[in-house]
């Protein structure tokens, strides 16, 4: 039982250290080349954790090899063109000035309905709106609206709009942030007192608590019997 433990914590802890050193645009938008790498890695993990009989070796090794490939590949596709469109492909345009390229789409092999969901999912119900609609190669839609039809901004209307910046983190579960405290230029005593206006007695009565660049607080209660 033990050596069961053992084996997949020791595969575990591999995999998480494998995928961090891919970066997070890796782990947050899926190439077809990662999703394969994705793929390869949950079953040679898998058969190590199940089989005993199998050398912890012959897991570990093929995972470092992919991993390693990766990386390279990483870097090669940051310095060849050719080879990033060989293992990501390129983006297609697949509406152009409100109409549909319909030679495009089957090449993508994604049906009109699907389209329409996507540009659903971004609040869009006119295609007479899009300028441009594009299937990246991670598999997601941009659109592009045409300039009447996106959402005035604050320039446009004139308007001088404030910057609030950054939210920190001061308070988290219960549990108190000293650095980002002292990034906001902030110590215990105001703290106290945020806390003491809020009709709180302790951190601890806190589920979330921010302050932005301009002292901008956010605070949320912990709901009761909800500490964990």
């Amino acid at each position: 039982m033990l050596i069961a433990f053992a084996r997949t914590i020791t595969l575990y802890l591999l995999l998480v250290v494998g995928i961090r050193l891919m970066g997070k645009r890796q782990v947050g938008e899926l190439e077809p080349a990662e999703l394969v790498l994705a793929m390869l890695l949950s079953d040679l993990a898998a058969v190590p954790m199940q089989d005993f009989g199998i050398p912890l070796a012959f897991g570990v090794v093929p995972i470092v090899a992919l991993l390693c490939l990766s990386m390279v590949l990483s870097v090669l596709t940051l310095r060849s063109v050719r080879l990033r469109v060989l293992l990501c492909g390129r983006p297609s345009i697949v509406v152009e000035k409100g109409t549909i390229l319909q030679k495009e789409l089957c090449k993508t092999r994604m049906t009109p309905d699907e389209l329409m969901e996507e540009l659903r999912l971004q609040g869009i119900t006119d295609l007479a709106t899009v300028k441009y609609a594009i299937l990246e190669t991670s598999g997601r839609l941009s659109a592009i609206l045409y300039a009447g039809c996106q959402p005035a901004t604050a320039q446009q209307m004139g308007l001088t709009a404030e910057e609030s910046g950054l939210p920190l983190t001061v308070i988290d579960n219960g549990r108190v942030y000293p650095d980002n405290l002292r990034r906001r230029g902030l110590d215990r005593r105001w703290l106290e007192r945020q806390l003491a206006a809020h009709g709180l007695r302790s951190a601890r009565e806190v589920f979330l608590m921010t302050v932005d660049e301009r002292g901008g607080v956010y605070l949320a209660e912990q709901e009761k019997g909800g500490r964990g």
